[in-house]
């Protein structure tokens, strides 16, 4: 569509010209379909064309995001709202499963790279270690093993963007209370928390939107305590839900932190990377996309990526499946089982099966 878009109909870009874009997007760590959006605008009207246009691809979704935000902390003990999120919970595990299946296809070649994604899977399971680093030990793993062979005595040379800090004063033991709307009560004490970890976060997506969440939820729900599992669940369903990007899950996430305000900032976090990257970086990243280190280091993330998002979604399909009683347990298992299939085997649109789901479960709930 947004060739068709750009090229065709508006004539913005020239094939080659959105045929490079998109290679380096796809390169880059954060959400591909935004940085395209961004890389349009500045190939069309510079630094600020990038802006105007990144800015027009993220509004209307954060705003969905944060309006669904609202509605479903006001009326979350709504029978009718339970109900509905009885039905999208599994449809979003299915969805993270067979995004886990397509990777598995496109990035598990040989034994190296699976021996990869088990670890990562392993690690994530059965330890506390931050996800973050796992993927910079399998990138540099991905160098050793699928550096380019000419230069196999060459020394390695890379430098790598450690984890930012996460300062926070006075982190909450138990799970965080919901802020006001707006929440300036709290933004004065979570704005640098939230700014920092998002940032972290946006420079680290490799692979897809869907790498947000096995970041997020270590983090928010494990550690921070931000979420819990259920609304964690429930805010990447209300990503998915959106038009927009899925890493938007951050303005749910922000919402419950620190309201309007803290989904601002989330946002606004999440999201700098991908601009710096298009703005300050691409004329560089269009002549290195096809250095040899750079992607033998990704090579070594990939199947890291696809351990560690198969490792999140043990606890959220545990949290789908845990309901009232067995047969809602049951109808929440039937409905995963038939998302998943309708996704890999039939490639049914992610989001009408969200509303799908929602349907179901709310026809369940009247039952």
């Amino acid at each position: 569509m947004a060739s068709d878009e750009a090229v065709v109909r508006r004539r913005w870009l020239t094939p080659e010209q959105f045929a490079e874009g998109l290679a380096v997007c796809e390169m880059l760590p954060g959400p591909a379909s935004t940085q395209m959006g961004i890389y349009i605008g500045y190939v069309r009207a510079g630094q600020i064309g990038a802006l105007v246009a990144g800015f027009c691809f993220i509004a209307p979704a954060f705003l969905i995001v944060v309006a669904l935000a609202w509605v479903y902390f006001r009326f979350q003990s709504v029978p009718q709202l339970e109900a509905i999120f009885l039905g999208i919970s599994p449809v979003v595990t299915a969805i993270i499963l067979a995004f886990c299946w397509k990777l598995g296809k496109k990035s598990v070649r040989d034994w190296k790279r699976g021996a990869i994604a088990v670890a990562v899977f392993l690690i994530t399971v059965f330890t506390s270690l931050s996800v973050l680093i796992q993927f910079i030990v399998a990138g540099l793993l991905g160098l050793y093993w699928f550096r380019p062979r000419s230069d196999s005595n060459s020394p390695i040379r890379a430098w790598l963007l450690p984890p930012l800090p996460l300062l926070a004063a006075d982190l909450p033991v138990e799970t965080l209370t919901l802020a006001s709307f707006w929440g300036t009560e709290r933004i004065g004490d979570f704005f640098l928390p939230l700014a920092l970890f998002f940032l972290k976060v946006g420079s680290f997506i490799f692979g897809g939107g869907l790498v947000i969440i096995p970041l997020l939820e270590f983090e928010v729900v494990e550690q921070l305590h931000w979420l819990t599992r259920t609304e964690f669940i429930n805010g990447v369903a209300i990503g998915q839900l959106s038009p927009g990007p899925v890493v938007l899950t951050a303005a749910f996430v922000g919402y419950k932190v620190a309201g309007v305000l803290g989904a601002l900032t989330a946002s606004v976090a999440i999201f700098t990377p991908s601009f710096a990257f298009i703005m300050l970086a691409a004329p560089l990243l269009l002549r290195i996309r096809q250095n040899p280190w750079i992607r033998a280091f990704l090579q070594g993330v990939t199947p890291a990526v696809l351990g560690a998002i198969a490792a999140a979604a043990i606890p959220l399909a545990q949290a789908a499946l845990d309901q009232p009683t067995w047969l809602y347990s049951l109808a929440a298992a039937l409905i995963g089982l038939a998302a998943a299939i309708a996704l890999i085997r039939y490639k049914v649109p992610t989001w009408q099966l969200v509303l799908l789901g929602a349907v179901v479960g709310l026809l369940i709930g009247l039952i």
